[in-house]
Parts: structure tokens; sequence; C-alpha cells
């Protein structure tokens, strides 16, 4: 009789649900929790591997007639910012990121309520209360950081923090091989900035600086146009039958 180690993970399987990104497409997912002492470097190896992490739960899609959803990283070290993301980062210049533990605030759920609000009133998250976001920032047993996106002030070069109101906010692992943007946020009305864009390149600079070689960005949905931004971050390495690629976007 082989017997398994108690901490093995088990992994589940949801039942069909209709698919957020592509109209009348079903999806499924498999998951697993992310628990104990072993989170960490399982989230790192499931990461790989192609999941996503939600609070302390990693889940991949695992449709039956589909295999749209793509896990995509950027190549840190190779990246170089076109024309116009030299532009977002000039544009931005006046934003300084602070890093810290993950610990949820009110600040950051009033500009998540207006973002969701503003982007995302139909949503699976728009009716998520403070407990809720509480919850998806808190329940984490990895190495899950919290990025706060201020304008830059007097004491920025002595603290590290920025100055005035919250603009932007991202929930980033941190991994053996990279960073992983598990959920980011930004005021809604600062649409000239493009703070999402700003948020992915700060995020290539802090990998860079930290020696980690990816940047993972969760899945590319070929067919849906909210996800067609993450292919102009390139170089970048999908996952495919072979393991991670090079893909060229021809």
């Amino acid at each position: 009789m082989t017997h398994h180690p108690t901490q093995s993970p088990q992994f589940f399987l949801t039942a069909p649900s209709p698919c957020p990104y592509l109209d009348g497409q079903f999806e499924r997912k498999v998951f697993t929790h992310l628990v104990g002492d072993k989170a960490p470097e399982m989230n790192d190896l499931l990461t790989q591997g192609g999941f996503r992490r939600s609070q302390n739960i990693a889940y991949r899609p695992a449709c039956e007639t589909c295999r749209a959803c793509v896990s995509v990283r950027i190549v840190a070290d190779e990246f170089v910012p076109s024309r116009n993301m030299r532009r977002v980062l000039q544009e931005n210049d006046d934003l300084v990121g602070s890093m810290h533990a993950a610990e949820p605030s009110t600040e950051q759920y009033s500009l998540f309520r207006a973002y969701l609000d503003a982007r995302h009133r139909r949503g699976g998250m728009s009716d998520m209360t403070v407990l809720d976001y509480a919850m998806m920032v808190e329940d984490t047993h990895v190495d899950t950081k919290i990025i706060e996106y201020r304008r830059r002030g007097p004491d920025t070069f002595i603290t590290g923090k920025g100055h005035g109101e919250l603009i932007a906010v991202a929930l980033t692992d941190k991994m053996a091989d990279g960073l992983s943007m598990v959920y980011s946020y930004f005021n809604p009305e600062l649409d000239s900035r493009s703070l999402g864009t700003f948020m992915i390149l700060d995020h290539i600079t802090r990998a860079k600086a930290m020696g980690l070689p990816h940047v993972y960005l969760g899945y590319w949905v070929n067919g849906s146009r909210k996800m067609n931004y993450k292919m102009r971050f390139q170089p970048q390495e999908h996952l495919g039958p072979k393991g991670w690629e090079r893909y060229s976007g021809t």
C-alpha cells in the first residue's frame, strides 16, 4: 500500500460556470489550498505551472472545450520600454511606490471601491465589502506585498513614502523567480496617466533591482479585448504543452 504524506496538496474541480471573458463558453477551474509552512514553495511551483493565487487558493483553468487562457510572464532582464511606455513613465514621474507587508486600510478600500464602481460594476467582485477586501489582502500564507503609489513628496528619499492621496495599489507575491501581480487598481478619474501600464512597468523595474527574472501577469485570453494590453510587454514567455516558450506575437 502506498502512503501519501498528509501535507501533499489535494486538488479539486469546480462546477462549470459562464466564462467571464468569452461569450458562449463555460469555465471550470482546478484548485488547491495554499496553507502551512510549505505554502511559499508550493506557490512558486504552481505559479510556474500556470496557476494563479486568490487568498489562500491556487487555481488554474480546466475547461473541457477551450484552451484560450494562457499564462504569461515578462522577461524582465531583456525588457526595453517602447516610446509610448517611456511617455507613461514620464507622465507618472511624480509618483513613488512604497512596498510593505500585506495589510489593508480604509484608504485602500475607498480607492478599491471607486475603481470597481467605475470599471467593474457588473463583475464578480462588485459586491465586495470592506471585510471581503481585508480577506483578499490578508488571507495569504506566502510572501505577499502591498505597493502603494502616491505623489512624490519632500520626505520621499528619507522614508521611502510618497506624499498625498493614494493613487494606485498593487497586491503582489514575491517568488523565487519573479514578482506575480495578483491584483491592482487605481484612481479611475486619472485615465491620462495609464496607471495600469505604469504599475506593470514599475514591477519590471523592481524585478530587475531584486535580481528576479520574471514578472507574472496571469492569463492572456486570445479573443478577449480586455486582455490585449498584456501583449505589449515584450519579450515575454507563454506556458504551453512544452513548458515556457518565447512568444513572438506573430
